[in-house]
């Protein structure tokens, strides 16, 4: 019978009465680390080579299933992020059931079951469990991959990619893993549009038929069962899955750069800088380091609200409100990395003060009563760990996963608790690398590059896209001759329906639809001659928020309450918005627009066009040169991508031209048409708006008394 991990910590306080005087001005000495009674699990192996791993707990009736399938890491290419599919198509669809049938199967039950592409997951009552394991069975040995279901799961993933380039968290992270371990190391590859764009269904079921064999997986089971039972449900239903050769990997160690290095990736037009102070460490799990290691990272930033980098930057500089350091274990290489959000000013003084603080472990013992509150922090972890069966059942297969000792866990905070100062200052000098890092920043690239160059050993700082790609600046190519800022926009005009014709526009109405979390969000934009607005944004028929400019104040009015302006940033933003037809007459409300070159768009050749607002705020817009049309501008915290550009028919009057119409002062009725995008794709921070156009109204008749705030 072999122990692991029931948990029990007895912590009794007395209150006594004392007669002799207590000695406040000493700490009292800490007392024995705590006791931890622990419980069984049992292991047995089936015929097939799959490991089953059985962990006993009859409080609740419940049992839950944990396959994991033990593979080498998967070098995918160019097409990145097939193994992730795999994994997640898994559930939907089998030979003998669809995704529906396993859904409503799953429910009818009320159970839980996820695929990921290293195993599944599921938990049940335990009167489900031959149905549940059933199901898993199926799921497991006989999965088809839709075609379909790849293809709305690509689609998704697209959208999220969509967001990766507005996240300053995202772009930081992938350039941390692409500069650290590399593009032919599986940890540094990164998932982009190009890598989804060759993702097939051949690729899903190859991973599959490659890796999935129970001779190097793990069953996990928790719950009320026991060792007997678990024989007969395993016997039953994965008896028949059938063992394979499985290929495995060895890849180059990634080493720490021989001197700090400094990667820069672009969010454009941010107000804060996302920080990372990083490099590749080799610290397997069970190593004899890793204790006293994860001691030491949580004295620098490990979670830990007394933390030094916390204490540092948030508490003592106001720099952020939170800052973090990682270091953690890993079977083939591992990284350190320690890091903050930041404004962008104060930048260069945050890796400042990252770098000091991993200099001050390396050459400053730690304190006694700072390794006594991180102990105490890392033992109340431990125990809240422990009462989750999941974490109970990775404990029991990391035993048997890594070759541990069977008292690893029983053992933790035995050693946890005699960790020293003296090891910590060890620690430190082995695994922190203040000189050997990779500083890598996502942030503004007007403002803050250049605070970073002190930092690279060379001087320079090297560029990366959003997913972590050496960053090509777009190339410029010179306009032909003849082509100026003013014939662009002439040419603009003339595509979405002649400058003459938008001049006889004295009212609008547009009403555009997306979806956010799921909800439908409506957005109807009331415009009037000359400086006249009202936007009415609705949640299914309920206005949430009111945007309005009267000709002489700004109100907004919300959920939150109503505002007026009649001064202030915000009011000469609502104002400039306000008037009707502005680009036509640009110059007149202190726009400055340049014409920088051609660029390329979305495979398409563009007039950059650089936008300098009163109030010196800068944009660029791009005109499609074949179209003419605007096809998208690049702001300050959004972006904005325009397309589907439809006809709207504008009716008015004018002069009979004939010589009896002008003779008589008669009038006809004409017909012109105007283009406007009907499909707007907007950024904002991290979040993408889908919009979609679906009516504009001109000349309706609108009155001044239709913007006025109820």
């Amino acid at each position: 019978m072999k122990k692991i991990i029931s948990f029990l910590i007895l912590s009794i306080f007395f209150a006594t009465a004392l007669t002799a005087q207590l000695d406040r001005s000493q700490r009292p000495k800490p007392g024995p680390a705590p006791a931890i009674e622990l419980g069984e699990f049992e292991t047995f192996t089936m015929d097939n080579g799959m490991t089953v791993i059985v962990v006993e707990d009859r409080q609740v009736p419940v049992i839950s299933f944990q396959l994991t399938v033990d593979r080498d890491p998967v070098l995918e290419g160019d097409a990145k992020g097939y193994t992730e599919f795999a994994g997640r198509l898994m559930r939907e669809g089998t030979e003998s059931r669809s995704k529906q049938e396993i859904d409503e199967a799953i429910d009818f039950i009320g159970a839980n079951l996820s695929t990921h592409s290293t195993g599944m997951f599921a938990s049940s009552l335990k009167r489900h469990k031959d149905k549940l394991v059933e199901l898993m069975a199926d799921i497991l040995m006989n999965p088809t991959f839709p075609e379909e279901e790849l293809e709305r799961r690509l689609n998704q993933k697209r959208t999220e990619l969509r967001q990766t380039e507005t996240s300053g968290r995202s772009i930081r992270n992938n350039i941390s893993r692409a500069v650290v371990y590399g593009d032919q190391h599986p940890y540094g590859e990164i998932t982009t549009q190009e890598t989804l764009d060759n993702i097939t269904v051949d690729h899903l079921k190859e991973y599959y038929q490659t890796y999935f064999k129970p001779n190097i997986s793990y069953m996990v089971i928790v719950g009320d069962i026991d060792k007997e039972g678990a024989k007969d449900v395993m016997e039953e239903y994965f008896a028949q899955w059938e063992e394979g050769e499985v290929p495995s990997h060895e890849y180059p160690t990634p080493q720490p750069p021989e001197n700090n290095k400094v990667a820069f990736g672009e969010r454009s037009g941010a107000s804060q800088s996302s920080v990372h102070v990083t490099y590749p460490v080799v610290l397997t799990p069970g190593h004899e380091d890793a204790i006293k290691a994860s001691v030491m990272n949580s004295i620098l930033g490990g979670g830990v609200f007394s933390g030094r980098l916390m204490q540092n930057l948030r508490e003592d500089k106001g720099y952020t409100y939170g800052a973090r350091s990682s270091l953690s274990t890993d079977p083939i290489v591992s990284r350190f990395h320690a890091g903050a959000e930041v404004r962008n000013e104060v930048t260069d003084s945050t890796v400042t003060e990252i770098l000091y603080e991993m200099e001050r472990l390396i050459n400053e013992p730690v304190k006694e009563n700072e390794l006594e509150l991180i102990q105490n922090f890392m033992t109340g972890q431990f125990a809240r760990s422990l009462e989750r069966p999941r974490t109970i059942a990775n404990y029991a297969m990391n035993i048997k996963r890594y070759n541990l000792p069977e008292d690893y866990y029983a053992t933790y905070l035995e050693r946890l608790n005699a960790v020293t100062s003296e090891e910590v200052h060890q620690m430190a000098q082995k695994y922190l690398k203040p000189e050997n890092s990779y500083i890598v920043v996502a942030g503004n690239k007007d403002e803050v590059p250049k605070t970073l160059e002190k930092f690279s050993h060379t001087g320079e700082v090297k560029f990366y896209d959003a997913f972590g790609r050496p960053d090509v600046p777009a190339e410029i190519t010179e306009v032909p001759d003849g082509v100026t800022i003013e014939t662009v926009l002439d040419d603009y005009y003339e595509a979405i329906g002649g400058k003459e014709n938008f001049e006889r526009i004295e009212d609008m109405t547009q009403v555009m639809k997306t979806y956010m979390q799921g909800q439908e969000i409506t957005i109807t934009q009331y415009q009037k001659a000359p400086n006249l607005l009202k936007v009415e944004t609705a949640m299914g028929n309920n206005v949430v928020s009111t945007q309005l400019f009267d000709g002489n104040k700004a109100v907004v009015k919300s959920m939150m309450g109503k505002e007026e302006f009649t001064e202030g940033e915000q009011f000469e933003q609502i104002k400039l918005q306000a008037i009707m037809n502005r680009e036509l007459n640009y110059k007149d409300y202190g726009f400055k627009k340049n014409l920088k070159g051609i660029e390329q768009i979305d495979g398409k050749e563009a007039y950059k066009v650089e936008v300098i607002s009163p109030q010196d705020e800068k944009s660029i817009e791009y005109y499609d040169v074949e179209s003419g049309y605007k096809i998208k501008v690049k702001a300050p915290e959004s972006t904005a991508k325009y397309s589907n550009y439809s006809t709207t028919t504008i009716k008015f009057e004018k002069e009979d031209e004939s010589f009896f119409g002008r003779l008589f002062g008669r009038t006809t009725e004409k017909k012109a048409e105007l283009k406007f995008p009907h499909k707007i794709e907007q950024q904002v921070q991290q979040q993408i708006l889908e919009m979609e156009t679906v009516e504009i109204k001109i000349n309706s008749g609108l009155t001044e008394d239709d913007f006025k705030m109820e």
